[in-house]
């Protein structure tokens, strides 16, 4: 009964926030207003958006073809093909529940290339551990380039007192988890001791692998794709085109932590966007625009190619072995 309302909680609860982010913004909005935001989706230069989905598009060549190596480390073989595809329709899985594409990964792998689950979403876990690293690197960066925007933009959603707060219980509930997972004899906690210790191969293979420094390019020019997605987005709009590489930084930063822990950013995302382009004077107006025309787009290459890769996964491997 517990795991169904689980599930159920997070599929409805960032559907709610983002329900909840869009009635309260356009709630703040006159009929004025509205209707500028409506002429910047008719003005808007979409030739740019174009270009973006396509560089989006290689990015996730490159996180398919860096797949391979952490497999490879652990003895097995999975063909490009198969890992794109895969990939794609993770992603479209993760827009109706987070985080359920990992699964779909490994479960893909299992079924036509015969790949253990564990190995497989091991390694899915071991990627996505880099790529959380390289994220908070990238906040590093937007907070030592931008100290001062970055500041007062998290001190305007969250004021200080309150952040300060959040932080002492996170780090509270934190230390009482690690405790109970040390010394805890229950056995749901040997339950998650003995996963965990079957992911450990996986995760452990990047330091391991042959390939390593190509693994490590890969990650560099998938992230490296997912920054100049967005900088080709900015130029829509005059508003945001003339934005430095900084402001650039800092938007990008809040729009990948919006994706990462909402449900794709529904909301989310658009919000946010617009909130931290005001410390660097673009309206609210220009810039919720630009977060909605920016969302959907990403969000159109990831239903296009997640239905696309659904419908030939099983015909491309029609004759597997495992299929």
């Amino acid at each position: 009964m517990k795991q169904p309302i689980s599930k159920f909680l997070s599929i409805v609860l960032p559907i709610a926030l983002g329900i909840y982010l869009i009635v309260y913004t356009y709630n703040g909005f006159t009929p004025e207003q509205i209707d500028e935001i409506r002429s910047y989706f008719r003005d808007a230069e979409y030739s740019y958006i174009v270009i973006g989905a396509l560089i989006a598009v290689l990015g996730n060549v490159s996180r398919a073809w860096r797949w391979k190596y952490p497999l490879e480390q652990m003895g097995y073989k999975s063909s490009f093909l198969n890992n794109f595809l895969a990939i794609n329709i993770c992603y479209l899985l993760n827009l109706a529940v987070p985080k359920s594409g990992e699964v779909s990964r490994a479960v893909i792998l299992k079924k036509y290339e015969d790949i253990p689950f564990d190995k497989g979403f091991g390694s899915i876990v071991a990627e996505r551990l880099l790529d959380v690293l390289i994220l908070f690197g990238f906040m590093l960066l937007a907070f030592f380039l931008q100290f001062d925007v970055v500041k007062a933009f998290v001190l305007d959603q969250i004021p200080l007192n309150k952040l300060l707060l959040f932080g002492g219980i996170g780090f509270g509930i934190g230390m009482i988890f690690l405790w109970i997972y040390m010394y805890s004899k229950s056995k749901y906690v040997l339950l998650l001791k003995e996963k965990i210790s079957g992911l450990k191969e996986g995760v452990f293979s990047i330091l391991k692998m042959e390939k390593k420094w190509l693994f490590l390019a890969h990650t560099m020019l998938i992230w490296a794709s997912y920054l100049l997605t967005f900088y080709v987005t900015m130029h829509v709009f005059p508003q945001t085109s003339g934005l430095s590489f900084g402001a650039a930084i800092s938007a990008f930063v809040v729009g990948s932590i919006a994706i990462a822990f909402t449900n794709s950013g529904f909301g989310s995302y658009p919000f946010l966007i617009s909130q931290i382009l005001v410390f660097y004077a673009v309206e609210k107006t220009v810039g919720n625009a630009f977060g909605w025309i920016v969302w959907t787009s990403q969000m159109l290459v990831v239903v296009i190619f997640g239905f696309a890769s659904f419908i030939l996964l099983p015909i491309l491997n029609r004759g597997s072995r495992t299929s």
